[in-house]
C-alpha cells in the first residue's frame, strides 16, 4: 500500500506516465461506471512516488459509483513498459491512438529536469533518486503499440506541430492521425479554426494547404533554376499563338480571317519557337475549333501533355463552316510535376465573358491562371500589351493597354 503520510487518496496527483493516455470519454467511460457499480473496483489503482501511475479512469468511476477506491504501490522497475502494456490491452485504442501513445513515449525526455526521466522519491522520504525512464527505440515502441513505422511518423508530426486541441481529438479518436499529421503542418491560426471540423472537411483542407505549399515551393524552385541558367524559366506560360487558319476560298474568305487583322504564323515556325517552359509548367493555350488539331500538335511539340480544356462562351455569333461559332477553347497542357487545383478550388470549365478586339482575349482567364498559380514565375506569349505582375513577349506588347 502507498505510504498514507504522502498520499492523498481523496485528491491524488497522476503521474506523468499515466497522462500518456487518453481518459475515458462517453459511452465507453459509462460503462465502466456502470461496472464498477455494480460490481465493484476488481484492478487496484496503481501508485508510484506518490502519484497515480495506473488507473486515472477507475479512480474517477470509483468516485462517480460511490465505490471505495483501492491502491496499490507499483513493484516493478520499468514503469513506461508497465503502463503502456495495461493500457495497450486493457483499452479499446484505435489505431491512431496507439500511434499517439508510441509517440509520446519519444518525448518523455523533454522537461525531463522537471519530473519525467527520474522518477523521484519525494524527498521527505530520504529514498534515492529511481534509475532513468529508458524510451524504447522508434520501432519498438511502433512494435509495442502495433502500428507500422509511418503511421508512428504521423503521430509524432501531431505531438510536434499539432495545436493541443487537434492532438486531445486524435487521442479522443475523432480524428485519424495521417489526416491531423498534414494538419499540424498547417499555421497554428489555421489549425485553430479548424479546430471542430470534421474528417471530411479536415481532408480537403489538408489537401489544399499541400497543395498551397508544392505550388509556392516550385515557384521558387523555378525562380533559382532560371538564375542558375541566366536564362529566365517559367512555371506558367500563356499563350495566344497567332494561328495561321486556310479559308475554302482565298479570294471570298480572307476577308474575315486573321490575317486580315494581325500577322499570323505558319503551324512549323510555331513548332519552332524556344519556348522558356521550366522543368515543371503549365501551359494555357488558346485554340479555335478548326485549329484543334493543329494546337494539339503544337503543345505535344513545346514538349507538353495535354490535359483539359476551358470554354469560352461569347455572348455573339461569329462566323464558321459547320457550326457558327459562340466559344472559344482555352487547352491546357503540363510538362513535369505541376499541381493541379485543390479540391473545391477548381474553377467551371465554362466562362461566359464578353467579347473585345478582334483575336483579343478576356482578362478574366489571366486572372484565373493567377489565382491558381500566385507564387509562380509567369510569362504570355504572344501578348498584345503589358499586363501586370507577368512578363510578356510578342510584336504588340510594348503596345499601351
Amino acid at each position: 500500500m502507498p505510504d498514507g503520510s504522502f498520499f492523498d487518496a481523496a485528491n491524488p496527483k497522476f503521474h506523468p506516465l499515466s497522462e500518456m493516455f487518453p481518459l475515458m470519454q462517453g459511452e465507453e467511460y459509462s460503462l465502466l461506471v456502470a461496472d464498477i457499480a455494480a460490481n465493484g473496483l476488481r484492478d487496484p489503482v496503481i501508485e508510484l512516488d506518490h502519484m497515480i501511475l495506473d488507473g486515472r479512469n477507475r479512480y474517477r468511476a470509483c468516485n462517480e459509483a460511490g465505490v471505495a477506491v483501492r491502491y496499490e504501490a507499483y513493484q516493478g522497475d520499468d514503469p513506461l513498459g508497465f503502463v503502456i502494456s495495461t493500457n495497450l490491452h486493457r483499452r479499446h485504442l484505435n489505431v491512431s491512438q496507439r500511434a499517439m501513445i508510441a509517440a509520446k513515449c519519444a518525448n518523455l525526455a523533454i522537461g525531463s529536469n522537471q519530473y519525467v526521466v527520474r522518477l523521484t522519491r519525494n524527498l521527505l522520504t530520504g529514498e534515492e533518486y529511481s534509475p532513468p525512464i529508458k524510451v524504447p527505440a522508434a520501432g519498438e515502441r511502433a512494435r509495442a503499440a502495433g502500428v507500422d513505422r509511418k503511421t508512428l511518423q504521423y503521430a509524432q508530426k501531431v505531438c510536434e506541430g499539432g495545436t493541443p486541441a487537434l492532438v486531445q481529438r486524435v487521442e479522443r479518436g475523432e480524428v485519424p492521425v495521417s489526416v491531423a499529421a498534414k494538419i499540424a503542418d498547417m499555421p497554428q491560426a489555421q489549425q485553430e479554426a479548424l479546430a471542430d471540423a470534421n474528417e471530411s472537411v479536415l481532408r480537403n483542407a489538408a489537401k489544399k494547404s499541400r497543395r498551397a505549399k508544392r505550388e509556392h515551393d516550385l515557384g521558387d524552385a523555378t525562380r533559382a533554376a532560371s538564375a542558375a541558367l541566366s536564362t529566365k524559366r517559367y512555371s506558367v506560360i500563356y499563350a495566344d499563338p497567332p494561328w495561321r487558319f486556310e479559308p475554302y476560298s482565298r479570294d471570298t474568305g480572307l476577308d474575315r480571317a486573321a490575317d486580315n487583322h494581325y500577322p499570323t504564323v505558319a503551324l512549323d515556325v510555331l513548332k519552332a519557337l524556344p519556348v522558356p517552359a521550366a522543368d515543371d509548367c503549365v501551359l494555357f493555350m488558346w485554340a479555335t475549333a478548326p485549329m484543334m488539331p493543329e494546337a494539339l500538335e503544337l503543345m505535344a511539340a513545346w514538349g507538353f501533355v495535354y490535359k483539359t480544356q476551358c470554354v469560352w462562351t461569347k455572348p455573339k455569333v461569329g462566323t464558321g463552316y459547320w457550326f457558327r461559332n459562340a466559344h472559344e477553347l482555352l487547352l491546357v497542357g503540363t510538362r513535369g510535376q505541376i499541381p493541379a487545383p485543390a479540391p473545391g478550388e477548381q474553377y467551371c470549365s465554362v466562362i461566359d465573358a464578353a467579347v473585345g478586339k478582334h483575336s483579343e482575349k478576356p482578362d478574366a482567364f489571366a486572372e484565373m491562371i493567377e489565382e491558381m498559380f500566385p507564387s509562380q514565375p509567369a510569362i504570355e506569349m504572344f501578348a498584345r500589351a503589358p499586363r501586370l505582375g507577368w512578363d510578356v513577349w510578342g510584336n504588340e506588347a510594348d503596345a499601351a493597354r
